[in-house]
């Protein structure tokens, strides 16, 4: 697991994100409140520039470009946030575009691309950019990173004996992924199972909040108050795990008084088979994950 122990001073680097949307944002406003990068860093790409101005400019980003080449001729560590399905387009254009800005090819050998697609796997990465001969990692983030509570899983695609200044952006991407919440380095066949978890689970945990919240709201209590409860009420119940090191199970059976209201709700849960329906979105998630590959 990475931690945040170690300080790095990326005040020198440049940033690309290819592709703007909700998780290239998330990664962006984390490490902006947490100080690792100021907006000045950062360049960003998409087809529709008033689009990425209307997102971005709030930010602070105005670095804002059409051109995905143009991404990878300024920055040195790039985020792909593109959807899977838009690999192919997106090798096309900077094949494309490539031809036009000179040296780029040549140059790309140390730079780092960091992939958050679902399902792609690394040696796919390596194919698809072979033109570029550019390093590769594969990450799952999720999008609570924009408030620096994330979970993150990576691993690399190239070796120790890959080029100096490689090795030194990795380590720059790791701080970085560290100081937006959780950081593990794993081994690639397990990406697509942790997906299913960490990658998916902001869904289902939002989807509980919103249950949870509305189970307030019936019983008469103000939307919005109904809400904020039950997200702090999530949120203390995370943190009492990662803090104090107890199984979930002890911490349920510390709440559960006998004969009391909670185990009254907990039987209602185990009869709408809550945890068996949590685990299939889990193995489903994964499974698709690993579909999209």
């Amino acid at each position: 697991m990475s931690t945040s122990t170690e300080t790095r001073d990326l005040s020198k680097l440049n940033v690309g994100f290819i592709g703007g949307g909700n998780m290239a944002y998330a990664i962006a406003a984390g490490l902006f409140k947490t100080g690792v990068l100021n907006p000045n860093q950062v360049v960003v790409s998409a087809t529709r520039l008033e689009n990425l101005k209307e997102r971005w400019n709030p930010l602070g980003v105005n670095r804002l470009t059409t051109s995905n080449a143009e991404v990878l001729q300024e920055a040195q560590i790039i985020f792909l946030c593109v959807k899977p399905h838009i690999l192919p387009a997106c090798k096309e254009s900077i094949m494309v575009e490539a031809e036009s800005i000179q040296h780029l090819a040549s140059h790309c050998h140390e730079k780092v691309m960091v992939s958050i697609l679902a399902g792609v796997t690394l040696a796919k990465l390596k194919e698809t950019f072979s033109f570029l001969n550019i390093q590769h990692v594969r990450t799952m983030p999720n999008t609570p990173m924009q408030v620096g509570a994330g979970c993150t899983i990576y691993c690399a695609g190239f070796g120790k004996h890959c080029p100096g200044v490689v090795l030194s952006y990795y380590k720059d991407i790791k701080f970085m992924l560290s100081q937006l919440g959780l950081a593990y380095e794993v081994k690639e066949e397990q990406m697509d199972g942790i997906t299913g978890l960490t990658g998916c689970g902001p869904a289902f945990v939002y989807e509980i909040i919103e249950a949870l919240a509305d189970g307030g709201v019936k019983q008469g209590i103000a939307r919005d108050m109904a809400l904020k409860m039950a997200a702090q009420t999530v949120l203390g119940a995370a943190k009492t795990v990662l803090e104090t090191g107890k199984h979930p199970a002890v911490l349920k059976d510390e709440v559960c008084s006998p004969g009391g209201a909670t185990i009254h709700g907990v039987h209602e849960l185990e009869k709408g088979a809550m945890r068996a329906t949590l685990m299939n979105a889990v193995e489903k998630s994964a499974a698709r994950a690993k579909e999209l590959s």
